[in-house]
């Protein structure tokens, strides 16, 4: 009786907070997730599904069986569809396209062909569009026949099915039903191709204030329609992953994500940072004698090295999101190193003279104020850059330049730090007697 209820409980949660669901599902690995959907009506679990992580909706579905499967995606938009076969094995997506039924599997195989990033792989197939030939009559006959869902601009195609326009759905209606609709057509409509990638879908957006963009072939077939309140949401749920991967953390990671997955995207890059935190170390180890000479040195080094970590920051964070928003033109790459160069070069200054002036309050001597001075100013101004730098040469080595450019860039402001700071100690140590 009581398992009977919990059942109840879990049953209502999931029809009425699809959202919530999918996120404690994705806290769960998929073998531990799976029978809680057993026995769920498909009506239910498939908003669920089409909540998840595509990945961990395909995992899911993987140990839920192909009979299972195939009875989850058959209703399931074609967009969310393709979205989570994109992360099966080729075998199994081709035994279950083969199960779905011609005209649905056409429409997936349609959305699979593209990139998930671009306007292919993000449209909805399952659109309404006029034929050019039919009478005002027959078009709103065929309109109010049409499921709600489908029907976004009254799109209309030529003889072969090519876009030739859009209708003003108030001069459709105050048309004569005798009337043929195509002198009412509109001829320029804005159409995007299926290759557009995500970025440039949303500039686009931005500009024109659609609520949905035709997706158009290279030959000018209608083949769907992106919604832009959905790009819009993919762009802040990119902007989130970006920011996650420059912490080396995964861009599909959730705040209830599985440990194990957790530990999976994260371990590899913790390495890393280890790695490089070893380099800073063997740096601090090449200047031993000078900071035994003088300890208040020791004291003194993560003030150097923790403000050129915060110039560094401030210069990647804007950077990439130069490079999220396309303001970066081809072209600008030395202007923008020249304007990061330079601010870092004049906060450095600033900060130089306040810490010096700080330090020989505390300590008393010149010499100290002047070697930390001068190293903030050389750390600060070259942290600058290399947070401008870093995010533009993975981007140039063809790799995401959000993938952990705050774990390089903490390298390079300790190493350049902790040898400038040092070195001009070791430098001017007979000063600092």
């Amino acid at each position: 009786m009581a398992r009977s209820a919990l059942e109840s409980v879990f049953r209502a949660y999931v029809a009425e907070h699809p959202v919530d669901a999918a996120r404690a599902l994705e806290a769960l690995p998929a073998r531990e997730a799976a029978p809680l959907l057993h026995g769920l009506p498909s009506g239910l679990v498939g908003p669920v599904l089409e909540r998840l992580n595509p990945d961990a909706a395909a995992e899911l579905l993987t140990v839920l069986g192909p009979d299972v499967m195939r009875e989850l995606l058959a209703p399931m938009e074609s967009r969310h569809a393709a979205a989570i076969l994109h992360h099966l094995e080729d075998a199994a997506r081709d035994a279950m396209l083969s199960n779905l039924g011609a005209e649905r599997a056409r429409r997936i195989r349609t959305l699979l062909q593209y990139p998930a990033d671009t306007a292919g792989g993000m449209m909805k197939t399952r659109i309404t569009s006029l034929p050019i030939d039919l009478t005002v009559a027959q078009a709103v006959a065929r309109l109010r026949r049409a499921p709600r869902t489908s029907l976004f601009y009254l799109y209309v195609t030529d003889r072969e099915g090519k876009l030739a326009g859009v209708l003003n759905i108030r001069e459709l209606l105050l048309a004569s039903p005798r009337d043929r609709i195509e002198p009412l057509v509109r001829r320029e409509v804005v159409t995007v191709p299926a290759t557009l990638t995500r970025e440039e879908l949303a500039d686009l957006l931005r500009e024109r204030r659609f609520v949905a963009l035709p997706v158009v072939d290279s030959d000018g077939f209608l083949l769907g329609v992106v919604k832009s309140d959905e790009i819009m949401d993919l762009i802040e749920q990119e902007a989130f992953g970006d920011l996650q991967k420059m912490v080396g953390a995964g861009d599909d990671e959730r705040a209830l994500s599985p440990i194990s997955l957790v530990v999976r995207k994260r371990l590899p890059w913790l390495y890393v940072n280890l790695g490089t935190a070893f380099l800073a170390a063997a740096v601090v180890g090449l200047f031993e004698g000078t900071i035994e000479k003088v300890t208040a040195l020791a004291v003194l080094l993560p003030v150097v090295a923790g403000q050129g970590g915060n110039t560094g920051a401030q210069s990647l964070v804007v950077v990439m999101r130069g490079m999220a928003l396309r303001e970066l033109l081809p072209g600008s790459t030395r202007r923008l190193l020249v304007k990061e160069g330079c601010a870092a070069f004049l906060n450095g200054a600033a900060v130089a003279v306040g810490t010096g002036l700080a330090v020989f309050i505390w300590d008393g001597r010149w010499a100290l104020a002047a070697i930390i001075g001068i190293s903030m100013l050389v750390n600060m101004t070259a942290a600058g850059l290399a947070g401008a730098i870093i995010p533009l040469a993975l981007r140039s080595l063809g790799r995401d330049p959000a993938q952990s450019s705050s774990i390089f860039l903490t390298t390079v402001t300790d190493i350049i730090g902790f040898a400038s700071f040092l070195g001009f100690a070791a430098l001017l140590l007979p000063g600092l007697d």
